[in-house]
């Protein structure tokens, strides 16, 4: 029986109805388990997380390994160059967490830009009708009608920008290499300069991923620009924002809130400009641990789709689906 080593447990398969096929034989190990190295040189394919350290290039020296398998979209735990060199296919699942992202995307935008993420915390304290004439005061806007920027448009930026779409929104995106314009052409979306994008959009919303291009992309100077008032949404890779600007967006109030999900170290460390505000600045930031494409459905179209890949390449002989280039 053919074996595979997988990083991460046996339990985030079998809670929905997504273990590895009886062709496979799973060694199930954490990152850090003292046999990893000699169990990688025997097995014939590695199955690992999308989020996660580093792995050096050292771990796959010496391997015989058929596949390395990512059980999401993100490849940045990953040296691709180095993998290729040593001839080492890897391939990641890309778009199994669309829905998620943009459920995720909608949700919190609507919850800032109205103030949801912070009522509870007011009427607990006996601010009831205090905080109530203000949000009628200070007359907030729901999604219709707004403009949202899109910055990344692959298959996950695409299905954020769709479903704000179908909430009455405006969508325009930046993208150099966007992943189907036509279909962006469908939903009204236009491309800008991403200048351009941070000065008019209501809600910016990154989908990203983290590279040369993309680290330290929106810092100091862009949130500067952005309009005041706006939504900023971190849902693609820590280092794209530079979270020290973003906390001083926040604190000036230049920014009607953010909403992060990705962080420069993952957990975040403990003097992360973003964990040190507090008062209003602290209300218009909501938090969240690397969650937003995480679903019960999404985990389970993840799992299946990368075992299955596993096994074409390893049962079937085939090559390998969505390879990494």
């Amino acid at each position: 029986m053919t074996t595979v080593l997988c990083l991460r447990p046996e339990a985030d398969f079998s809670r929905v109805d997504s273990l590895p096929p009886a062709s496979l034989s799973v060694h199930y190990r954490a990152p850090g388990d003292a046999d990893v190295p000699d169990l990688i040189r025997q097995v014939a394919a590695l199955v690992i997380p999308a989020v996660g350290p580093k792995l050096a290039p050292a771990l796959f020296e010496g391997t015989s390994l058929k596949l390395v398998q990512v059980t999401g979209a993100g490849l940045d735990r990953l040296d691709i160059a180095a993998l290729a060199r040593l001839g080492t296919p890897v391939a990641n699942v890309p778009g199994g967490s669309n829905t998620a992202v943009a459920e995720y995307a909608v949700t919190t935008a609507s919850m800032l830009l109205r103030r949801f993420a912070r009522a509870g915390q007011d009427i607990k304290r006996g601010d009831y009708a205090t905080f109530r004439a203000r949000l009628v005061a200070d007359n907030l806007a729901g999604l219709d009608g707004l403009l949202v920027g899109v910055v990344g448009l692959g298959m996950i930026g695409l299905a954020v920008a769709q479903a704000f779409a179908k909430m009455n929104c405006r969508v325009c995106y930046y993208d150099p290499a966007p992943a189907d314009p036509q279909a962006a052409h469908a939903i009204g979306a236009k491309a800008q300069p991403l200048a351009e994008l941070l000065q008019y959009a209501d809600v910016v919303t990154l989908h990203v991923p983290l590279v040369a291009a993309t680290m330290g992309l929106i810092g100091a100077e862009q949130i500067a620009t952005m309009k005041k008032g706006a939504v900023l949404i971190q849902a693609s890779r820590g280092g794209v924002v530079d979270e020290a600007a973003l906390a001083d967006g926040l604190r000036a109030g230049h920014l009607a809130g953010a909403a992060v999900d990705v962080y420069s170290t993952e957990p975040p460390a403990p003097d992360n400009p973003l964990l040190a505000l507090d008062g209003e600045a602290a209300q218009r930031l909501l938090l969240t641990p690397h969650i937003a494409g995480v679903t019960r459905q999404a985990s389970a179209l993840l799992f299946r789709t990368a075992w299955a890949n596993v096994e074409r390449v390893l049962i079937r002989g085939e090559a390998p689906l969505f390879r990494a280039k």
